[in-house]
């Protein structure tokens, strides 16, 4: 892909009056460190930049109109789903990724799609949004950022397991619900890490 200034100035005036402005400043952050893992990795820039500009587009709306929403398009919605309704942001997300931002690019739309929650065999944009949604540098509450962040650019599957495994640890101690494609994926990367070293 190669894009231009306006489109991106276009998309992020966009983005700018759908979200928060703490939520925006976020997303500016999870752009600027998607293309920076790019770079890293010899991944599409643009790609990056875009999936991570609209991995929170939803992100914004009130839960049950979240569900509601997925309802009426057809959308699945898992029993964790209709329990956790902020889980919905990244399937109902993908969905205005094509509908509304005409986004048709697969890799682009599976990145928003699985950013939340990861998945076994995740792509190599699925694992940059998924680990720059979690060390963008507004984000200051989660243990080990230090690390994570420089680990991100030093071996990406270490980098999700460790942070899958952090957040199913605050989720526990917390007493919310897991969802268990999270589960999944920590158990997939955890074994291809131990699996590197025997």
């Amino acid at each position: 892909m190669n894009l231009s200034k306006d489109y991106y100035r276009k998309l992020r005036r966009e983005l700018q009056e759908q979200l928060s402005k703490s939520r925006y400043e976020h997303t500016l952050g999870v752009e600027f460190t998607a293309a920076s893992l790019a770079m890293c990795y010899e991944y599409d820039i643009d790609k990056a930049r875009i999936a991570g500009l609209l991995h929170d587009c939803a992100k914004c709306i009130d839960d049950d109109k979240k569900l509601d929403e997925c309802i009426t398009n057809g959308i699945y919605v898992t029993p964790v789903e209709m329990r956790t309704g902020y889980l919905l942001h990244s399937k109902l997300g993908a969905f205005y990724a094509k509908k509304i931002y005409n986004i048709d690019d697969k890799e682009i739309l599976d990145a928003i799609l699985y950013h939340t929650t990861g998945r076994p065999g995740m792509t190599l944009l699925e694992k940059i949004i998924f680990v720059a949604d979690y060390i963008e540098p507004s984000r200051d509450k989660a243990p080990n950022l230090t690390n994570l962040r420089k680990l991100a650019f030093i071996n990406i599957n270490l980098c999700v397991e460790l942070i899958l495994h952090d957040t199913i640890e605050y989720l526990k101690d917390t007493g919310e619900e897991i969802d268990e494609t999270s589960l999944l994926t920590y158990e997939y990367y955890k074994e291809k890490e131990n699996n590197k070293h025997e």
